[in-house]
């Protein structure tokens, strides 16, 4: 782009800078299907659905938590993978998802894509982003908690996806899933759970 000493112009070349790179979220294939199993999703469709979860499970939501904030969170988080691609979190027996390496190589993505907004923009995008990250707040809880959920319906309705492929055990679905949902969202788990425990004979 042509640069320019306006600074309403620079700060707009910016803002489109960001906007231009995110749409290659589109791009990016998760392991994860779509609920009719036709095809793989992208991550730019889950992070869609995910805000629409958090606007349609607003009351499953702890009284402390602010669905605006979650809906932002969910908006984001999911644009490192631009650069680092989506790691299922089954993938190499639940390892990769959140080891050291996949850690850097989202710390490392969150610099240069978020760094390409404007300095205000960058540091409450990034906020966000190292919020949700963290986990600790009740807002990034139960964004945590929709990311979980999502993922478990779409392989119910298509038949097993990515529970077949990394040939998934209740037992690895509660402690890499179940709990994580449970713990900002408890109805919800109970719900989920119901649903799924006889997929794996329960």
């Amino acid at each position: 782009m042509p640069q320019t000493s306006d600074p309403q112009t620079s700060r707009l070349d910016a803002q489109f800078a960001f906007l231009n790179e995110a749409d290659r979220l589109k791009s990016v294939l998760r392991a994860t299907t779509l609920c009719d199993g036709s095809r793989r999703e992208n991550s730019g469709e889950h992070s869609w659905h995910l805000a629409l979860y958090a606007m349609v499970l607003a009351d499953q939501a702890p009284p402390d938590v602010s669905i605006d904030r979650v809906i932002r969170m969910l908006i984001l988080h999911d644009l490192v993978e631009i650069d680092v691609g989506d790691v299922p979190i089954h993938s190499a027996n639940g390892a990769a998802h959140a080891s050291t390496e996949t850690q850097a190589a989202e710390q490392r993505a969150a610099d240069r894509i978020f760094g390409l907004l404007p300095a205000d923009l960058a540091r409450s995008f990034r906020a966000l982003w190292d919020e949700f990250e963290a986990a600790e707040t009740p807002d990034a809880v139960f964004a945590k908690s929709l990311d979980r959920v999502q993922p478990v319906l779409a392989n119910l309705l298509s038949g097993g996806g990515t529970w077949t492929t990394y040939s998934v055990t209740w037992d690895q679905l509660e402690s890499r899933v179940g709990n994580k949902i449970a713990r900002g969202a408890p109805r919800i788990w109970n719900w989920v759970k119901a649903q799924a425990r006889p997929f794996f004979g329960g």
